[in-house]
């Protein structure tokens, strides 16, 4: 066994490997970027070293980095987790040639897997079914588009390299097709450093089954049973469960034994995932589609229903062990199901987000694992994948354990970062996910935005129907965030006189404060109060009646009573340099984040939009700019690529006129909302204010 152990990872991985070398009494070793200084990952290691600035490629994708850091630690093994340099099989051979035992693969069975078209190749050489497709290294954009005209419409175009759903594009007309190559090519190059491209003939309605197994160096290939993976967005997987709703004891037998035969093909060692896809109109048919040479980002939900430490068998078959678990000895106890919390923005259609964690609850509940990176204090960026955390609940049955995360996740609050704590709720409570009638497009068909491809996703600016913080605010919410804005301009302790309390005191009766809170989506909302928040108060939203109110604000905790019916919010308070500021609150696994509007900005009308202002949807990364400053542009026209969190999203003209400003460049980073371009709408004069045209001098 070794005695260091460095984790060449980040995040909500990085910790649940420290875990278990804890457990097995091996120090571990985190690494980390300026991002990530004083991250989670880095205070529960035994030891933690920089390795360089926060992009990643001069420093978690370094791999002389990395090394170097092992060298320092005294460290005789690298985990490399998930994403990053976990399938690369270069970094396995530095590894070795440092003297350092990969936790991982064979660079050979990585290479194999590696490349979609050559693992197809393999595994139908040893008999598994694979997907009719096509697609080759130096293929150009022509010679795949006629060999997906043999294979016929819908296709599916991904990269040959990596995964995730990264560069992934659905087809479904010839049309579509030369954008689609174009975009996945780009893409792939950016993600995976490697353009090559694979067609595969697209299957309706597909059941996403994944097989886990695990082999050791002296021969032995057992699986461990199926995750069922087909809640999916943008081919990115948010809900997974163990054992899969539509499997029985013959097919899983199957497919165990058909992911064995694929990991034996390549020599394999270690843990690996063999995935298939298992058509939703033939369920007992099932192909190939990849298999995954590294640990899974849903392997808790193996784990709690097989009772074996994924990690700690990684480790021990590492450092040369003998598997110490044969397949007679596998069984699958009870049902365990995970989801996954992203920094993302339902209401948005799901664009990435970040920010300070201003306050963070997790649940501490029975039967409930969190496998989590966040801590209050710390910076999520852009820089980085956007998952956070990972939530799992275990039960005797699915339904029970479907239950457990609920309960779960409504007790989940992560306030200054938005997420889809409260979408996943709304997922799981979702008809035909209770009833396991499962399928990759369910999730997006469910909650698709009107006139958005559902394969697609909703490509941001709005939120898509039935999700979460889409239809507005809710009236107990904006209360509470007025009732939270008086207690904090309310002296601490009481007041020393009547002068000191902002209740708009006058003879007779006290005057009302109005408060316009805005939560960046849909138009302010007036919310009027009067009194004193911590005693007496009344408040009233919008236009309907005022209702008699009292808060109290306790370690983070808002408890506010409306009309007679109390209920409880997580709270943090983000200053601004106006003394104004944004309340965070957090309920049933929702979040809202309500600013005060300044009474200027009321005045003047929404931003955006109609006025020509194009603001980024997102914080991250210029990647490209469409139109020059001066050009003629049409509505929805292309004028910007921003990239954040490895996803793409394009930035349209919001009505014809003329680029008049253009405010950034390619490769400059932005934050949400900041205005990146203007164009002057048609008709209008450039550089003159029209509300002044009729003022006579």
């Amino acid at each position: 066994m070794f005695s260091t152990v460095l984790v060449a990872n980040r995040g909500e991985i990085a910790v649940r490997i420290t875990r278990t070398l804890r457990a097995l009494g091996v120090r571990s070793v985190a690494v980390y970027s300026d991002a990530d200084v004083g991250a989670r990952h880095v205070r529960e290691a035994d030891d933690a070293i920089r390795l360089g600035p926060a992009p990643a490629a001069e420093s978690y994708l370094s791999a002389g980095r990395i090394l170097a850091a092992a060298r320092l630690a005294g460290a005789q093994a690298v985990h490399p987790g998930y994403g990053f340099l976990s399938e690369n099989a270069g970094f396995a051979r530095a590894c070795a040639g440092a003297g350092l035992v990969f936790i991982g693969p064979p660079p050979a069975a990585i290479e194999a897997m590696g490349d979609k078209i050559a693992a197809k190749a393999t595994v139908a050489a040893a008999g598994v079914p694979v997907v009719p497709g096509a697609g080759a290294a130096g293929m150009s954009d022509d010679d795949l588009a006629a060999e997906v005209l043999r294979i016929g419409f819908p296709v599916l175009i991904k990269p040959s390299a990596g995964g995730g759903g990264k560069g992934m594009r659905l087809v479904r007309s010839a049309g579509d097709l030369p954008g689609a190559l174009e975009g996945a090519r780009r893409e792939a190059v950016a993600a995976f450093g490697d353009g090559t491209l694979l067609a595969e003939r697209y299957i309706s309605r597909p059941r996403h089954i994944e097989i886990q197994v695990m082999a050791d160096a002296h021969g032995h290939v057992i699986h461990l049973g199926e995750r069922e993976c087909s809640l999916q967005r943008r081919h990115q997987k948010i809900i997974e469960e163990a054992p899969s709703p539509m499997m029985d004891a013959p097919r899983r037998a199957a497919m165990g034994a058909a992911a064995a035969e694929a990991a034996r093909s390549v020599g394999y060692v270690g843990a690996g995932t063999v995935e298939f896809i298992v058509s939703g109109d033939s369920p007992e048919d099932f192909w190939f589609l990849e298999m995954n040479t590294r640990l899974q980002v849903e392997h808790p939900v193996t784990e709690l229903v097989t009772g074996l430490d994924l990690v700690e068998l990684q480790v021990r078959v590492a450092a040369g062990e003998p598997l110490a678990v044969r397949q007679e000895d596998v069984s699958l106890a009870g049902h365990a199901v995970e989801a996954r919390l992203y920094a993302e923005d339902p209401a948005r259609g799901f664009l990435p987000t970040g920010g300070r964690v201003l306050a963070l609850r997790e649940p501490d509940l029975p039967h409930v694992r969190v496998d989590s990176g966040l801590a209050e204090g710390m910076t999520v960026s852009s820089a980085y994948d956007p998952m956070l955390a990972k939530v799992i609940a275990q039960g005797p049955d699915r339904a029970t354990a479907l239950r457990r995360l609920d309960a779960a996740l409504a007790a989940t609050a992560v306030l200054g970062v938005t997420t889809n704590v409260g979408y996943l709720r709304t997922l799981l409570s979702h008809p035909d996910v209770i009833a396991g009638r499962l399928d990759t497009g369910l999730a997006e068909r469910a909650f698709a935005a009107p006139g958005v491809d559902g394969v697609a996703g909703p490509a941001g600016g709005a939120g898509a129907a039935g999700v979460p913080g889409a239809a507005g605010v809710p009236d107990d919410v904006l209360a509470a965030a007025a009732l939270a804005h008086l207690l904090l301009r309310e002296p601490p302790g009481g007041p020393g006189s009547p002068w000191d309390i902002p209740d708009g005191w006058r003879v007779g009766e006290a005057a009302w404060t109005t408060l316009r809170l805005t939560s960046g989506t849909g138009d302010p909302v007036p919310v009027r109060v009067r009194g004193r928040a911590d005693a007496t108060a009344e408040v009233r939203v919008g236009e309907a009646a005022p209702v008699a109110a009292h808060a109290e604000l306790d370690a983070g905790t808002l408890a506010v009573t409306c009309d007679g019916r109390t209920r409880r919010y997580a709270y943090a308070h983000a200053a601004a340099a106006d003394g104004r500021g944004t309340a965070w609150l957090g309920r049933d696994g929702q979040a809202w984040a309500l600013a005060e509007e300044e009474p200027l900005a009321a005045g003047s009308g929404p931003a955006g939009g109609g006025d020509g202002v194009v603001r980024s949807p997102m914080p991250g990364t210029v990647l490209a700019v469409r139109a020059a400053r001066g050009e003629q542009v049409k509505s929805g026209q292309p004028l910007l690529i921003v990239e954040a969190m490895k996803m793409e999203h394009t930035v349209s003209a919001p009505v014809d006129g003329v680029l008049a400003e253009l405010t950034v460049a390619a490769g400059q980073q932005v934050g949400l909302d900041e205005t990146l371009a203007v164009v002057t709408p048609a008709g209008a004069s450039p550089g003159r204010d029209p509300g002044l045209d009729d003022v006579t001098p």
